[in-house]
């Protein structure tokens, strides 16, 4: 019997078919099958995107699509799931994420997310970096965010607020319906681009601010974008793609080197987060609290890798603004759309807000650690709406999964999802409930510690975790003593996600009725 026919394209058209035939059953029959063969549960596969279409077509986030599988399967400790051709382990038991975070960190260092310095510059950074740079750099950065640094940061944070002030009474003048997630993201934006970047961002005077616009312009809701970032890298790597948009980084980046020649030039020293970075790119380490530097502390510049260079520094400061812009900003929105369902609270957290200011004369540094009740309220918002809704780690050696049986492969990705356990009855009864006493130091005791997980856990936690409550607790702090959040009558409850962005967030504005107390 001849294969081909005389007709020549008839017989490409059947080279074609036979190869997509062989690479479906391929797919669907060996790699699709690689957990169930080892003993994993799994769930149902598309080829040749796995268990990505829905991410892929926006029907849901890549949290949503792990807090799925983390319902049906919770119960197995663990299940595998496949990115395009890729097969991932998702880790659902809080002792099994101990294990991987923390207990046996060494074995699982790295995110296992892509890093391409040629192509795109502003990849070089804490939060994606892995090994040995990794480990040099937050070295170098944990000294930028001690209490005396955080001091530090509370005078521009509390500019900004001032600002804040100012911008929602205008806003107020015109109407008593304000679009709150715009201005938390304005005030975010003002505070990062004056920390890490020494600049007035002013985005709550001009809500067209450059700075403004070329931070929105990074964080655009890019569904593939976002899901070769996080599920699949190595198809990122394979085609040389930047994540980063080419716009955005030249600004960021020209904005960074603009001011290190000025701050050298004009002798400027601010104590922020930029003379930091300078201090890493002139010596390779940061002056101590006590006025003395690292290398008198007994941490050598070969244990810190000696000085960063201007593009390292640009990367930080990028990093920096990316972790904190939206982050902060979104669950600054969620907490006063929740103040605003739950009346109760709200007066609860004001009545304590204003007590602890008129007690200080104010709001100072000092101040906000007295507001305990806050703290509540804003660990509630981060467990309710996890703006990281995965964790990312990558297995370097082969491990064995204690009590599991299943050895885990050098290689191996890993999804940790945040989103599900943080809606899970068993550790939060009632997870669709805001209830601020869940923070209530009885009630942590009696919680797993791996069940809360809104900045991560072990080393590689987020550095950055006490700035971001900083500046989020002094937004809220200055709004919530002067005015009353109630909901707009067409408000939609629950609020809409937002499917196609890589960081959990509502889609569109968040508008809420406002009275002056």
């Amino acid at each position: 019997m001849v294969f081909f026919t005389d007709n020549y394209l008839l017989q490409i058209l059947g080279v074609i078919v036979a190869i997509i035939g062989a690479a479906y059953m391929y797919l669907k029959h060996i790699v699709y099958s690689y957990w169930s063969s080892r003993g994993i549960i799994q769930g149902e596969t598309t080829v040749p995107f796995g268990n990505l279409l829905p991410v892929l077509m926006s029907r849901q986030s890549i949290g949503e699509m792990l807090r799925d599988g983390y319902d049906r399967f919770k119960s197995k400790r663990v299940f595998g799931i496949y990115s395009f051709h890729r097969p991932t382990l998702v880790i659902c038991d809080p002792d099994l994420i101990r294990f991987v975070l923390t207990k046996e960190f060494t074995k699982f260092h790295d995110r296992g997310m892509y890093v391409n310095e040629e192509v795109d510059p502003m990849s070089s950074h804490l939060f994606l970096l892995g090994g040995v740079r990794w480990k040099k750099m937050r070295a170098k950065l944990l000294s930028t965010f001690t209490s005396v640094k955080m001091k530090n940061y509370f005078g521009a944070v509390k500019d900004c607020t001032d600002n804040l002030v100012r911008c929602v009474a205008d806003e107020v003048e015109k109407s008593d319906l304000v679009e709150v997630k715009d201005i938390m993201a304005r005030f975010t934006t003002d505070v990062i681009a004056s920390t890490a970047f020494g600049i007035n961002g002013n985005s709550l005077q001009n809500p067209h601010s450059e700075f403004l616009f070329w931070g929105r312009k990074t964080l655009e809701p890019n569904p593939i974008r976002n899901t070769l970032l996080s599920a699949c890298p190595p198809i990122l790597k394979l085609l040389n793609l930047s994540t980063t948009d080419k716009g955005a980084s030249d600004f960021f980046m020209r904005t960074f080197k603009d001011m290190v020649a000025y701050r050298k030039s004009a002798k400027v020293v601010r104590n922020d987060f930029m003379d930091l970075l300078m201090q890493l790119m002139d010596k390779g380490y940061v002056q101590l609290d006590d006025g003395k530097d690292t290398q008198g502390s007994g941490r050598t510049s070969k244990e810190t890798g000696g000085r960063i260079t201007v593009e390292e520094g640009a990367a930080q400061s990028f990093v920096f603004w990316l972790a904190g812009f939206e982050t902060s900003s979104t669950t600054a929105t969620y907490c006063l759309y929740e103040m605003a369902l739950n009346p109760e609270i709200q007066e609860k957290v004001a009545e304590e807000i204003n007590s602890v200011l008129k007690q200080f004369g104010g709001i100072t540094y000092e101040s906000i650690a007295k507001m305990v009740y806050l703290h509540k309220v804003v660990s509630e918002t981060l467990r309710k709406y996890p703006i990281v809704p995965q964790l990312n780690r990558e297995c370097n050696q082969d491990v064995d999964l204690p009590n599991s049986g299943f050895n885990v492969p050098a290689g191996t990705p890993i999804f940790i999802p945040v989103f599900g356990i943080h809606r899970d009855p068993e550790f939060y009864p009632e997870p669709e409930k805001f209830d601020p006493e869940r923070f209530s130091d009885e009630n942590i005791a009696k919680r797993h510690r791996y069940a809360y997980l809104p900045f991560g856990e072990g080393p590689r936690t987020c550095i950055g975790m006490r700035f971001g409550y900083l500046q989020t607790k002094m937004g809220l702090i200055v709004l919530l003593a002067k005015y009353r959040f109630k909901p707009a009558p067409d408000m939609e409850v629950p609020l809409p996600l937002d499917k196609g962005k890589l960081l959990h967030g509502p889609i569109g504005g968040v508008t809420l009725l406002l009275e002056e107390r």
